[in-house]
Formats: C-alpha cells, structure tokens, sequence
C-alpha cells in the first residue's frame, strides 16, 4: 500500500476513535459507566475503613457512619447526589445486610423473594411489588446469604442446597440454591411484626369477628385441642401466636419449630428448635424426637408450630394421653381436608395402623379447627371454625360453628361478613365444668 494511502487511513481511523470519544453515551452506557465507578468507589472505601478500624462490625451505626462519611468526602470520585446513597449502602452492608436491610427495616414489607442477584420482590399489603434492590452479583448474594444463615447456625450449599433458618429479628428464611435452584439463588424471608399481633389487633384488623376471638378464648383455657390449618401466607403462626396468649400464665408452655417463630408472652415458656444433620450427616434432630422428648419435660401445655410428617402420630398420642390443652399449624385447603392430611401424615410415620384406628386418634384427639385464608384482595380471614364432632361409621364428623361469606366486588376488593352458624358447641359443658363462662348464645345470633 502506498505510504499516503496509509497516512491517509490512519487519519481515518483517529477521526473515527475521536467521534466515538465525542458522541452522548446512551443512557444504559450512562447507567453501566455509573455503576462501576459507584462499585469501585465502595471497594475503595471498604478497604480505607479496614485500614482505619480492623473490626468495622463492632462500630454502633453512628460510629461507622462518621468513619464512612469522613473516608468517602476525600473520595474525588463522588458525586454530591450520591454521598448518602453510598454511606447507607456500606453501613448496611457491614452491619446489617446489604442491598435488603432497607427492605427488612421497613415495616410495609410483609415478604421479601429473592430471584437471583438482580430480581427482588416484596410483598406490600397483599400486593407483589418488583423493587430497584439488586446486589452486585451471585457472590454478593451468598455472602449476605451466609451472613443471615450466621446467626442460627444453619448452612447452605451444592451438598446441602435447602435450608430453613430465622434472622435475629425473628423473621423466618428459606434459601434454595444450585443445583437445585436453576436461575440463581433463590430466597424468602417471611418478616413478622416487631410487636406480634394480638387477639385484639386480628378483630380490629377483621380477620376475625369478636364472637370467634370470643369461643378461641373459651377453647384455649378449656383446654381443648385446637389445630390451626390454611394454605401458604394466610397467617396460621399469627393467628397461633396471638390464639397462645390465652393460656394461664401459671402453666409451663412447650413449643416445638421447624425454625422457631413464635414468640409467646407467658414466662414459663420453654422453645424447642429441630436441627438438621452436619456435614457429616450426623446430629440431626428431627420434630418427631422433639416432640417425644416434650412428654417427658412436665408441659402443661405442647405447641408444634407445624406438622408435616410423622410426627403429627406423636402429637396425637400425647394429645389422647392427658396432654390436652395442644395447639398445632398445618398446610390445608379446608377443614376437611386439614383432617385427610392428618391421616395420610399419620401413616407416613412407618405405623401398621388401620385406617380406621388412624380416625378414631384423630377424632378423640382434635376439637376445633381454625381455617385461615388469603383472599384474593391480599387480606387474611378465618373463614371458618369448625368443630370435629366424633367418628360415625367409620368417618369424622364435624360441624363449623362460624363462617365468614364473602364475594369479590368490581374493584378486585373483598365484602365480606362473619357469621355463626347457630350451632351450638358440643364441648359447653366441659367449658362450665373448667370454670369457662360459656354461653349458648355466642352461637345462636346470625350477626358477629
């Protein structure tokens, strides 16, 4: 090639580079080019905090802010809009966690999910919302994920990829990862209220009408056996919680979790939390031996917070055995099937037990049931109390005593009314007899 065409495609080349230099960044490239130099401003000031203090994590918030603050005005990379944004993202990150400490300080959020490091969604009065939050990257989001898990003592990983686990505040988390979560890490963080809800709260709130919270009353300190049953976030912990706080403060009270949640207000309270096995497959303690265990610490009182398996055997039996007064949770679409689901978990505990054996346990062991359900408005009801009534020809009988009617107005909202059903309670006398003031007409009137 001749030497001036060469200068001359050089020249070419420079002026293209120049317009490339000169041209507006479009608004992602804008968004990307803010990003990394946020990102590297943060890594800077991370490593100028261990230089200042070798142990940031033990700085109350003021403390570490004033460091933080002070490290990032030298910082000529940033901007005066961002300086807050940035503070409060590391402080976060070293005392709290990350990129979701906002969401768990903030009490409008009910559920935080999880999809990966760059999807999360939280719940808000019944409504899924997608928010900005986004952590940096996978890493990021398993070494907040560590730090959670941190304070239960669980772990997570490809050997062990499910795992379920509570933060300080009492929050319930579940985190799945590869390889069984196929487009990233996934978490849930079920959040509770700082004050856990009373009795009062639900009927103010209308999960429930004053004659329910009236007869849950009358159960609890009849000593009958109550099971709390709904699907998925309809409130079954909220509801036994505030359902617990009717037992005496004179009688020992055991409580036996998955992951512990409940927070019961009496002072002879003895939490009992499963564990799962180590890294060796050892160690495990399973709700099963748990709940064999508590028949032998004196309760007055056993609570499961959930049954899913074999167990529900065992809680029966100390339910049939002078253990009455036993409250539990468990997954189900209605009464009746709340009591299928009893026997089929029945039966999952490796017993030769005939099916009408499994009825007999389950209709002398359970008195009332609460269903619970979330409407499609976001809302929490009792939808129905039901009583079981005994077993005839072999089938459970029962017969609900409330009822809450609803239907869905053209804006999406729930109407709805609670109602008795102007059955009596078959268990009235022994309530008088346990020195409950029961009253048949709690049960007679149509209205709540």
């Amino acid at each position: 090639m001749p030497l001036k065409d060469r200068i001359r495609g050089q020249s070419l080349a420079a002026a293209y580079r120049q317009a490339l230099a000169q041209r507006e960044p479009t608004p992602e490239a804008q968004a990307w080019d803010d990003a990394e130099r946020v990102r590297a401003v943060k890594t800077r000031v991370q490593a100028a905090i261990l230089a200042e203090t070798s142990t940031p994590e033990r700085l109350d918030r003021a403390r570490l802010s004033a460091v933080v603050g002070g490290i990032l005005d030298r910082d000529p990379e940033v901007r005066p809009g961002e300086r807050d944004a940035i503070l409060d993202s590391l402080v976060d990150e070293i005392l709290g966690f990350g990129p979701i400490q906002g969401l768990l300080d903030d009490p409008t959020v009910s559920e935080i999910m999880i999809n990966g490091p760059k999807t999360v969604y939280v719940e808000r009065h019944g409504v899924l919302e997608l928010t900005p939050v986004v952590f940096r990257d996978e890493e990021h989001l398993l070494a907040v994920l560590e730090k959670m898990l941190a304070f239960s003592g669980r772990r997570v990983d490809e050997a062990s990829p499910l795992v379920d686990a509570r933060l300080p505040d009492g929050s319930r988390l579940n985190a799945v990862v590869h390889p069984i979560a196929v487009r990233g890490v996934t978490v849930t963080i079920r959040k509770f209220a700082a004050r856990p809800l009373t009795m009062a709260d639900l009927v103010q709130n209308g999960t429930l009408s004053p004659r329910m919270a009236t007869f849950l009353e009358w159960a609890v300190r009849g000593r009958l056996n109550l099971l709390v049953s709904g699907g998925t976030a309809s409130g079954k912990t909220t509801t036994l919680n505030a359902v617990s706080a009717f037992i005496p403060p004179t009688e020992r009270i055991v409580t036996i979790e998955d992951a512990a949640e409940l927070r019961l207000q009496q002072a002879h309270w003895v939490p009992l939390e499963a564990r799962p096995a180590n890294l060796e497959g050892q160690g495990e303690v399973s709700i099963r031996t748990l709940v064999r265990n508590a028949l032998r610490m004196r309760p007055d009182r056993i609570i499961v917070g959930e049954v899913r398996g074999g167990e529900a055997l065992d809680m029966l039996q100390a339910m049939n055995t002078g253990h009455d007064g036993g409250m539990t949770t468990l997954h189900a679409n209605s009464p009746r099937d709340a009591l299928s689901r009893l026997e089929t978990m029945v039966l999952m505990a490796g017993t030769e037990l005939p099916l009408i054996a499994v009825r007999q346990q389950i209709a002398s062991a359970i008195d009332v049931i609460v269903h619970q359900a979330r409407l499609p408005d976001g809302s929490r009801r009792v939808v129905q109390i039901t009583e079981v009534a005994g077993l005839e020809e072999g089938t459970i009988l029962t017969q609900d005593l409330f009822a809450y009617h609803f239907e869905e107005t053209d804006d999406g909202s729930i109407r709805g009314t609670f109602r008795a059903t102007g059955v009596v309670s078959r268990h009235l006398v022994k309530l008088r007899t346990l020195g409950v003031p029961a009253t048949p007409d709690l049960f007679r009137e149509a209205a709540p």
